[in-house]
């Protein structure tokens, strides 16, 4: 199947998009495969570079950089994806937490669709830029 802006992947990728930076973490959680894996890595000193696997481990990595967003602030600049893979392309807002008020976090989201709907793998990349 070719690439789709409006694929199923990427249907379920920016639904869970939506649910987290809305701090709406129980739907965030119910999208995740329960051995979900999650790979995040950005040039700041802060924070390390992870990789999790597991939804527990995923969730609190998640609220720890999720709590700080602006609700409303994701903006999805660009996504394409097929059936079972979905990358996106965000802007967001920090209200402050370890980056700061004002800060914006661009970051690109590969994902990666079970058979069941859910996440099964994640990858991030950002950086943090001072407003």
């Amino acid at each position: 199947m070719s690439a789709q802006y409006d694929s199923p992947a990427v249907a379920i990728a920016r639904g869970h998009v939506e649910a987290w930076s809305n701090h709406d973490f129980d739907q965030a959680r119910s999208m995740l495969a329960p051995d979900v894996r999650v790979r995040v890595t950005t040039t700041a000193p802060y924070p390390p570079d992870t990789d999790l696997t597991g939804a527990d481990n995923y969730m609190e990595g998640l609220v720890a950089y999720a709590q700080p967003v602006v609700p409303g602030s994701v903006k999805v600049l660009a996504s394409t994806g097929d059936d079972r893979n979905a990358l996106l392309l965000l802007s967001l807002a920090m209200a402050g937490g370890p980056f700061g008020e004002g800060t914006t976090a661009p970051c690109a989201r590969l994902y990666l669709i079970d058979d069941d709907g859910k996440i099964k793998a994640e990858q991030v990349v950002f950086y943090l830029a001072q407003g």
